[in-house]
């Protein structure tokens, strides 16, 4: 047990520096997409809508393209390196921004530039950081890692976009960029403190590159319940997403910028609430049928989002949307923890992300045209639905990303109860219990 304690205080020091750079990574995301705004709400060559969904975009794409390589990479060097390897190079695309904006000639591709150069190492570190979890914390304390993983990730959404939107009413975008890597370098000395005590890594084969990446793609072929697991979350993160992609610009149809901060972060205390509760209990029950029960209430508060037009009433809605996410996440990944070899979870942790993220490249890339073309003109005057479900909904700019939310919620929850229905899901409860 002393061995077990130890350890978790080696991953809590990791996690105090991840969280620190989550609240800096949420810093830059939300200053970039108010800076954005800001530069193209007068501007009629453009959607905002597509301008969002395309800073988005970039984030997503370098890594979703590289993280079998970064998987390989966490497999066959040590695990802590390439942690400090990714935030290091994560720098690199904020410095990048920074000095451009320095320069006083800022354009719109030097961000997408800057956040896909970020990107790029964030596919060397995701995976390193998950498989480096595996290696620090047992088995029994799985789900409480996790739920301090959600932890550090709801903070984001909590501290960010309040402390964001003050600096930036206050100060330039660029004390944020210069906080946010800061706080990369924080990131960074957590590893360094904890690098001599590193745990005994097991000794692997010397095998080509390539062969480790087929290798751990016959492996999840093999493992049939996490494929049909990570295949229906794919499917889940299009819709989740959309929302993602689409909920800003939706919330600036109907308040400003300043109450759409107030307004995640309110809302992300449920994503709080929650995350504090598994990291101090963990969770004993089935973790199937928490992520199947937990998925399908996700869905339904996602729908009635979409369905109201009063922001108090989006706010508390969307506040129990984040409660459920911890609940979703925990159950996931210690599901998918439990049920692979720590020799290879770097490679298939890569592999899980990209996986589940191509729902996002595939949600990313289309939302603006969904939301500008096909859903909101349903509901301007004349429109096909605008005498029907606009009487329901509302009419006007915005309703038709309502309405796609209603239906985008609904199809969440179809898909959460498919997953407590599928036999080879369900049988990995069975190594989760043992």
């Amino acid at each position: 047990m002393d061995a077990q304690d130890k350890n978790f205080k080696r991953f809590l020091i990791i996690w105090l520096g991840q969280l620190m750079s989550a609240v800096g990574s949420g810093l830059t995301a939300f200053a970039l997409g108010v800076f954005v705004f800001q530069k193209t709400q007068s501007a009629t060559s453009f959607s905002l809508i597509i301008l969002f969904s395309l800073i988005i975009l970039f984030s997503f794409l370098p890594s979703f393209f590289l993280l079998p390589f970064g998987g390989v990479l966490a497999d066959r060097f040590d695990r802590k390196k390439m942690m400090i390897i990714g935030d290091l190079g994560a720098i690199t695309g904020l410095v990048f921004i920074l000095l451009v904006m320095l320069s006083g000639s800022i354009k719109l591709w030097h961000i997408y530039i800057g956040v896909a150069l970020s990107s790029i190492f964030a596919a060397i570190q995701i995976p390193a950081y998950k498989a480096a979890v595996t290696d620090l914390v047992s088995e029994e304390l799985y789900s409480r890692a996790s739920g301090l993983i959600q932890l550090a990730g709801s903070a984001q959404y909590l501290i960010s976009p309040i402390v964001a939107g003050f600096l930036i009413s206050f100060f330039d975008i660029k004390l944020v960029l210069i906080i946010d890597i800061i706080t990369f370098l924080i990131a960074v000395t957590a590893v360094l403190i904890i690098k001599k005590q590193d745990v005994v890594r097991q000794k692997h084969e010397k095998q080509e590159f390539f062969h480790d990446m087929a290798d751990s793609f016959r492996y999840l072929l093999s493992q049939k319940g996490v494929l049909w697991l990570v295949l229906l979350t794919s499917m889940v993160c299009f819709y989740i997403g959309l929302l993602q992609s689409l909920f800003s610009p939706m919330m600036l149809t109907l308040t400003n910028s300043k109450t759409l901060g107030i307004a995640l972060s309110i809302s992300a205390t449920g994503m709080l609430v929650s995350s504090m509760f598994i990291g101090i209990l963990g969770i004993k029950k089935s973790k199937v049928f928490i992520l199947s029960w937990s998925l399908a209430l996700a869905g339904l508060f996602y729908a009635l989002m979409g369905l109201f037009t009063a922001v108090a009433l989006i706010i508390v809605f969307c506040f129990l949307f984040f409660s459920t996410l911890p609940f979703v996440n925990t159950s996931l990944e210690v599901l998918i923890r439990s049920n692979v070899d720590n020799a290879k979870q770097g490679r298939i942790w890569s592999m899980v992300y990209a996986i589940s993220q191509a729902g996002y490249i595939l949600a990313f890339g289309s939302a603006g045209f969904l939301a500008d073309h096909l859903f909101n003109p349903l509901f301007y005057s004349g429109g096909a639905l605008n005498q029907t479900v606009g009487q329901i909904i509302g009419t006007g700019q915005g309703r038709g990303i309502g309405f796609l939310f209603v239906i985008s919620g609904l199809l969440v929850s179809i898909l959460a109860l498919i997953i407590g229905r599928v036999k080879k899901i369900g049988a990995l409860e069975l190594k989760t219990l043992g």
